[in-house]
């Protein structure tokens, strides 16, 4: 303390206390390996994949995440952004290789109709509640919700519960970004 009952002030930064930051993975003991790059399914072979990791589709849309796969490897998902993860696609690690992303099956619905025109009024209503939909060649599938399967069979659909991975359409603004002009 000096006269004025005031704490001394560094003079210089030689004075100045000295933080070391810590890393932040550290915690988990050693270098952690490092996945900043995604391959789409097409792009590479599911084959070569030294590890996997399972994720239901809620999970499946990641940035930064300290992952483990089902055979031990761990290692963080460092992307440049958010990205939606598909049944399929390969994490890049920084050593080369790379860890399959295995969509989680979940309760769903196929839903099948008898026309093109009446498919598509059925698509319109489920858009038009905002619902996550999977486009599976001529069907479509959403999680299973009594009171949309209800409204479904009224518009004539068949339905059939299932259980599989689901991968919903990104939607019409999932390309957009805003650059801060008010806009999206």
């Amino acid at each position: 303390m000096t006269g004025s009952g005031q704490a001394p002030q560094p003079t210089s930064t030689i004075d100045a206390p000295v933080v070391r930051a810590r890393h932040p993975f550290s915690r988990y003991g050693g270098s952690v390996r490092r996945a900043s790059d995604v391959k789409k399914t097409s792009d590479w072979n599911a084959a070569e994949a030294v590890d996997v990791v399972t994720l239901a589709s809620d999970d499946r849309h990641r940035r930064r995440l300290v992952m483990t796969g089902e055979r031990g490897t761990r290692f963080l998902l460092d992307l440049p952004q958010a990205a939606l993860l598909r049944d399929g696609d390969g994490l890049v690690l920084d050593d080369g290789s790379i860890v399959r992303v295995v969509g989680k099956p979940e309760p769903l619905v196929e839903i099948a109709a008898g026309s093109e025109v009446e498919r598509l009024r059925i698509a319109w209503h489920l858009g038009n509640r905002h619902v996550e939909v999977q486009v599976a060649g001529d069907k479509l599938r959403i999680r299973r919700d009594h009171v949309l399967e209800a409204m479904l069979v009224g518009l004539g659909a068949q339905l059939t519960p299932i259980e599989v991975a689901f991968d919903p359409e990104q939607g019409a603004y999932a390309h957009w970004h805003d650059d801060g002009d008010g806009h999206v």
